[in-house]
């Protein structure tokens, strides 16, 4: 008997790998999520090695100015000036809002689909509104907002001595910085803005070439707002948006592996 049981934990590793070759909706479904999560750290890898990337974009949106009173050695003073701008001030308001009145219209038409019974319930339908509110939920707001923000360390742009603040600066990856909390790594508004690009695909096929668009710009314009304000350096928005990609990709993985393996059973 103990020889029957031993081989047990190796035909389990082969079933996986069996499965994904079987079935190519969930071997892309993971290569897919592999690339984007290898992608996310060798980025992080890149702006952590390389700081001047994310001090050059933000230096290229800071006006310096004289200092009150004269300047002393090694004060730097000075503003990020588009977010002074009001028409800026109020799209970056607009934008920060659009991923959750999206959530809520997932939410509505989640509720829609799990009213229908019988011939007209759709479960392909339901697995995906359900799966876009999930990777809302689990990316930008627990992955970024409560953890990594939360915990980085990472001050801000204009929280530093380099951009007319305080603090030193913090290279991409960081958790030493002296931020206390709601800190500059990663961007909470810019996750927000990566998922919207998730919920291109639930939009039906008619309605797809006339959103997508809007869609799209909305999700690029708010990290640049972000960047150009100096709330968050180039790495911040850049890591934040691709998050939510990543989280999206994995968690499709996951079901398509799990659906892939209760078929082969």
């Amino acid at each position: 008997m103990n020889e029957m049981e031993a081989p047990l934990p190796k035909a389990e590793h082969h079933t996986l790998i069996d499965t994904l070759r079987r079935d190519p909706d969930a071997y892309h479904a993971s290569v897919l999520a592999l690339c984007l999560f290898t992608l996310w750290w060798l980025l992080l890898a890149i702006f952590h090695f390389v700081p001047m990337l994310d001090i050059a974009t933000s230096a290229a949106f800071f006006q310096r100015t004289s200092c009150p009173g004269g300047t002393a050695a090694g004060i730097i003073c000075g503003d990020f000036p588009y977010r002074l701008d009001a028409l800026f001030m109020f799209l970056r308001k607009v934008l920060f809002y659009a991923p959750s009145a999206a959530a809520v219209v997932v939410a509505i038409a989640l509720i829609k689909a799990l009213q229908h019974h019988g011939a007209t319930y759709e479960p392909a339908k339901v697995q995906r509104y359900s799966l876009s509110l999930l990777a809302f939920f689990l990316g930008p707001y627990v992955l970024v907002n409560l953890l990594l923000k939360s915990f980085s360390g990472r001050p801000r742009p204009h929280q530093t001595d380099l951009f007319g603040g305080e603090l030193p600066f913090m290279p991409a990856g960081s958790f030493s910085g002296q931020c206390p909390n709601n800190c500059s790594f990663v961007s909470g508004e810019a996750a927000g803005a990566g998922w919207l690009i998730c919920l291109i695909p639930l939009l039906p096929g008619r309605l797809r070439a006339i959103m997508a668009p809007g869609i799209i710009a909305a999700s690029l314009v708010t990290p640049a707002f972000r960047l150009s304000f100096g709330g968050h350096y180039l790495s911040d928005v850049v890591l934040g948006w691709l998050s939510s990609p990543v989280v999206f990709a994995a968690l499709v993985a996951v079901l398509e592996i799990t659906r892939a393996r209760k078929n082969t059973t």
